[in-house]
């Protein structure tokens, strides 16, 4: 087996591996499926190690597999040290993790610090236990207002739809007390004020540091810290990923403290990365999550949130860089993910919305620092936004009272050969259907042709790899005509955006990659180019 951590980038003088990886996101149940039940699992990511290998990633991220409900696919943890059997259990992990290594390939996996299933051991404990008992205080249980207490603790609502609380029945029988839980009510929030919430999580990272895993993606990382007193908020958000910097749910200071005390663990391992799921609009609190002691790396959603234009792709870009230069720290770069809807569909759709992403992608690719792919963007597919009602699983649909559709049309699972459903995804029936729509998108059938989305993502990340000229942090742009885009990277790549609908002349040098075919020097409208 292949010793990774000591790979290059991990050495003195070195930069760390993960400042300008690829990590591919995998959404576990989305993914493959081994064993015909529908439902992706960790023996169908390890059946396409060898594709992921070819696709020429850096680092893995693997959406939740530990023990759970899924009542929010995965991140309801019931036993955050366990592999759950839907997903093949430990062994199924551990397997993962060797063969990933002996490809060079490193393994990182989230984990979840806001809040634990229902179904938790604590939380169960808890329900049992009653009111001011040292059970409940690893949570948020809290008397309700008015009569009888019989109204939430504040006026909070849960990121799903209705109310952040939920009143439990006591042991007695009668109602009582009413628990918090910023998302669904089968996750209620930890109290990170308790210190055996951080004595557990740090178990839980040993644990799987132990094992081998080089890292983690923190989910929620910005909302670990409640304010005092649990307050009203002044503005109830009408959406669940429109957040101001001013919620009380989220990006409270005491949250910097918590972040202190996982970067002391983590850099017990050095080869180890944490990385935070966290929604800040402000560059200097933003900044704040990767300063030296905390986080190592914190998505920035920016580029994710912008329409194709040049105008406000290039203040993404410049907003991006200056969040993290204060604290030289590094950027991420991200276009999709399993919460947000595929960027294809976000471009427009159809041929447009393929020309697009795929102009994007190269503009991404440029960029300094690290870059996270989500599974399927690589294969140009659009979000599924025809699921029919009875399918919908995300808790969202429920919670609205069926009015917001929620993320399943971003999570329809991956077409892999074949020109029917379910595309060799599962010899089942898949969790989500598949539309039939997608045979020309199939991994078999890109593989095959040097034009396609997936040929375009190897050509680029290996360029990426081992070209000198994507060398340097930082980047210098370039006047462009109006509707366009250019920059140069410290190591002497050039990035051509064309977003007009119709082709512009490509400056001098030498072609080094290309979104769409030229014609002479003329790049086509929606197409980006790379020159040396």
């Amino acid at each position: 087996m292949t010793d990774i951590s000591a790979a290059a980038g991990d050495g003195a003088g070195q930069a760390p591996w993960w400042r300008s990886a690829v990590f591919y996101q995998v959404y576990p149940r989305s993914f493959a499926d081994s064993d015909g039940d529908g439902v992706g699992d960790l023996g169908g990511l390890r059946e396409k190690l060898g594709y992921l290998e070819l696709l020429g990633v850096d680092a893995l991220w693997i959406c939740p597999v530990m023990r759970s409900p899924m009542a929010d696919g995965g991140y309801d943890v019931s036993d955050p040290r366990d592999i759950d059997p839907l997903f093949g259990g430990m062994a199924a992990m551990d397997a993962i993790i060797a063969e990933a290594h002996d490809r060079d390939m490193r393994v990182t996996m989230d984990l979840v610090p806001n809040h634990t299933s229902d179904r938790h051991p604590w939380f169960r404990a808890a329900l049992a236990a009653g009111p001011a008992s040292p059970e409940r205080a690893r949570y948020w249980f809290r008397d309700g207002r008015g009569p009888d207490g019989a109204e939430p603790p504040n006026n909070w609502p849960s990121i799903f739809g209705g109310p952040a609380w939920t009143r439990v029945i006591e042991p007695d029988g009668r109602p009582g007390q009413w628990y918090l839980h910023v998302f669904a009510a089968e996750q209620p929030d930890l109290n990170w004020e308790n210190p055996e919430v951080a004595a557990d999580f740090e178990q839980t990272m040993r644990f799987w540091l132990d094992r081998g895993v080089d890292g983690f993606r923190l989910d929620v990382a910005h909302g670990m810290a409640k304010p005092d007193g649990l307050p009203d908020m002044a503005h109830i958000p009408t959406h669940m990923l429109h957040l101001d910097d001013d919620d009380p749910r989220f990006n409270n200071p005491g949250v910097h403290d918590l972040h202190r005390g996982i970067r002391k663990i983590i850099n017990e391992y050095p080869h180890a990365v944490s990385i935070g799921e966290v929604w800040v609009h402000d560059n200097t609190r933003f900044g704040e999550y990767v300063r030296p002691d905390e986080l190592h790396l914190a998505f920035n959603f920016r580029l994710a949130q912008t329409a194709f234009e040049p105008e406000r792709i290039r203040e993404a870009v410049d907003n991006s860089l200056r969040a993290v230069s204060q604290v030289a720290a590094s950027p991420t770069w991200t276009l999709s993910n399993h919460d947000i809807e595929r960027e294809v569909t976000r471009y427009g759709g159809g041929a447009v919305g393929q020309a697009r992403a795929r102009a994007m992608i190269l503009l991404e690719m440029a960029l300094p620092g690290a870059v996270f792919v989500y599974n399927g963007a690589e294969l140009g597919l659009p979000n599924v936004d025809d699921l029919p009602e009875a399918a919908l699983r995300d808790p969202t649909w429920e919670r609205s009272g069926h009015t917001e559709r929620g993320r399943d049309g971003c999570r329809v699972p991956l077409p892999w050969e074949g020109d029917r459903p379910p595309f060799g995804f599962t010899t089942g029936t898949p969790w989500l259907p598949m539309p039939p729509q997608w045979a020309g998108l199939t991994v078999e059938a890109q593989l095959e042709r040097l034009d396609s989305m997936l040929s375009l993502y190897r050509m680029a990340i290996e360029l990426r790899a081992v070209r000198p000229e994507f060398a340097g942090p930082g980047l210098e742009w370039y006047g462009s005509p109006p509707g366009c885009l250019a920059f140069r990277r410290d190591g002497g790549l050039l990035c051509v955006l064309n977003a007009t609908d119709a082709p512009i002349l490509l400056p001098a040098g030498d072609v080094l990659l290309t979104s769409a075919p030229l014609s002479g020097r003329k790049l086509p409208a929606n197409s980006t180019a790379w020159l040396i």
